[in-house]
């Protein structure tokens, strides 16, 4: 059904999240999925470099004033997913 509605320019559609990567997370309870999208587009990630630990010492702190434990349950955030994808260790990035 077509209302005759258009996007303004700049705008975003629903579905349209303007990230870079996404994941779909099962929840082990219930068996529901969700797509988790994160990281920005347009930028280059670049592990192991003084970029990378930049980025990782700037997510590190994100990281401990969120209270959240990249290991554990909160594995699942656009933070940590964000993390491993960089291959941070703490504020360092990690080549391999």
């Amino acid at each position: 059904m077509d209302d005759g509605f258009v996007v303004p320019e700049g705008w975003t559609v629903f579905g349209e999240h303007g990230k870079k990567y996404s994941k779909t997370v099962t929840d082990p309870d219930t068996g529901r999925e969700r797509k988790v999208r994160y990281g920005a587009k347009g930028y280059t990630i670049a592990p192991g470099t003084d970029k990378g630990d930049r980025y990782c010492s700037r997510s590190e702190g994100q990281r401990q004033d969120y209270g959240y434990d990249c290991s554990g349950k909160d594995k699942n955030t656009p933070l940590c997913l964000s993390r491993s994808k960089w291959k941070c260790s703490g504020k360092t990035s990690r080549k391999t």
